[in-house]
C-alpha cells in the first residue's frame, strides 16, 4: 500500500510540473502601474505587451547584430546595473570606439514619456531605436541590413512567429518588440515609492523628511513627482561644452530653445553617474554645488533659477544640502537594477524555449 501511495504522489508531482510548464506564460507579470503613478501616455492598444513579444524584445535589446560589425547592442550603452545608462562614461562609446557627444539617458519609465533623448528629437518610443542603430558613432548600421541579419538567423524567424503569428520580420514588428521590452523597465520600488504607498514599515528618516520638504519647495517645479521629471526642456545654467551642443534648438530651430535639454528623472541617481547631458559631473555633490553656486547666465536660462536678489541658483545651507542628498538616495531602486526579468537572457529572466 505504501508503494502505491508513493507512486501516486510521484505521479501527481510529475503532472503538476508538466502543468506548470504549460502555464509558464501566466508567470509573466505584464505591464503594471503602481497606484501612485499617473496613467501612462504610451498607446498600448497598438502594441499590447505579450510574454512572447517581450522576450523577443529582450533578445533584440541585447543583440549585437544590430550594429554594423556585430559588436554593439542596445544593452552595451544601456546597462541594467546602471539603470540602463552607460555608467562611468561621460558620453556614449559606440562602434570602433567612436565617441558620441551626449551621455546616454537611462531607459526607465518610458511608458510615461512622449518624447525621447536629451533634445526630444524622437516623438514615438517605437522609433527611438532608429537613432542609435543608424548613428555613425553609435551602431552605424541600416535598418534593412539589420532585418536581413535577423531573417538569416536560425532562431529569429521562429521567435517572431511566436510573438506576432508569422515568421515575417518587418521593421514595424522589430521596433514594437524592442518597445515591449523597454516598456517593462519600470522603476517603482524605491524607498520613496514604498513610503508613498504607505507600505508597512516604510518611513523617511528625519534627514530624509527634511530633504523631501526642501525638494518640494525648491526642486519639484522641474522634477515633479512621482516620475521626478516634468518632461520639459530647460536651460539649467551649464557652460556650453566643447561641441557647443545647443540642445532643443537643434530640433525646433528656435533660438529661444538654445542650450535647453530635457529634464531628466532623478530616480536611481546612485547608479547613473556621471550626470548632465554631457556627463560633466562625476558626483551628486558636484551637481548640487552647480545648482547652489555654479550657474552660468545666458538669455535662455530658466527663470526658476533667478532669485529676487539677482543671484542665480538655489540657495541652501550645508545642512539642507546634506538633507537633500539623503532624500535623493530614497529614489534609488535596487530591485530595478537587479530585476532578473530585465537581465540578459544568459544571466537571468525568462528564457525563450
Amino acid at each position: 500500500m505504501k508503494k502505491i501511495s508513493v507512486l501516486l504522489v510521484l505521479t501527481l508531482l510529475i503532472w503538476a510540473c508538466k502543468k506548470g510548464e504549460d502555464t509558464l506564460p501566466d508567470l509573466f507579470p505584464g505591464f503594471m502601474k503602481s497606484v501612485h503613478f499617473p496613467d501612462p501616455v504610451y498607446d498600448f492598444s497598438r502594441n499590447e505587451i505579450s510574454r512572447e513579444g517581450f522576450e523577443l524584445g529582450k533578445r533584440l535589446f541585447y543583440e549585437p547584430r544590430l550594429s554594423r560589425n556585430n559588436t554593439i547592442a542596445c544593452g552595451s550603452c544601456h546597462i541594467q546595473s546602471a539603470a540602463f545608462t552607460h555608467h562611468g562614461h561621460d558620453v556614449s562609446h559606440g562602434i570602433d570606439d567612436r565617441l558620441g557627444t551626449r551621455n546616454p539617458m537611462p531607459i526607465m519609465n518610458v511608458a510615461w514619456q512622449k518624447e525621447f533623448f536629451w533634445d526630444g528629437g524622437v516623438f514615438d518610443l517605437d522609433l527611438a531605436a532608429v537613432n542609435a542603430i543608424t548613428n555613425p558613432v553609435e551602431m552605424d548600421e541600416t535598418i534593412p541590413n539589420v532585418l536581413r541579419k535577423l531573417r538569416a538567423h536560425p532562431e529569429y524567424p521562429a521567435l517572431f512567429k511566436r510573438a506576432f503569428g508569422s515568421e515575417e520580420i518587418t521593421d514595424a514588428r522589430f521596433f514594437k518588440a524592442l518597445s515591449q521590452f523597454m516598456l517593462m523597465a519600470v522603476s517603482d520600488q524605491s524607498k520613496y515609492d514604498k513610503v508613498r504607498r504607505n507600505e508597512e514599515g516604510a518611513s523617511f528618516t528625519a534627514s530624509e523628511q527634511r530633504g523631501y520638504l526642501f525638494f518640494q519647495k525648491n526642486c519639484s517645479t522641474c522634477h515633479s513627482e512621482p516620475l521626478f521629471t516634468d518632461r520639459s526642456y530647460r536651460n539649467n545654467g551649464l557652460e556650453p561644452n566643447r561641441s557647443n551642443d545647443i540642445g532643443r534648438d537643434s530640433v525646433t530651430l528656435n533660438p529661444a530653445d538654445k542650450y535647453k535639454f530635457k529634464v531628466p528623472s532623478l530616480r536611481n541617481l546612485a547608479y547613473t553617474a556621471p550626470y548632465m547631458h554631457d556627463g560633466r559631473f562625476l558626483t551628486l555633490n558636484r551637481v548640487i554645488e552647480h545648482y547652489r553656486s555654479g550657474m552660468v547666465d545666458s538669455p535662455t536660462l530658466d527663470p526658476v533659477f533667478r532669485q529676487q536678489d539677482g543671484r542665480l541658483g538655489i540657495p541652501m545651507t550645508e545642512q539642507e544640502k546634506e538633507d537633500l542628498l539623503a532624500f535623493l538616495n530614497t529614489l534609488n531602486d535596487r530591485a530595478f537594477v537587479t530585476n532578473p526579468l530585465l537581465a540578459e537572457p544568459e544571466t537571468g529572466g525568462f528564457l525563450v524555449k
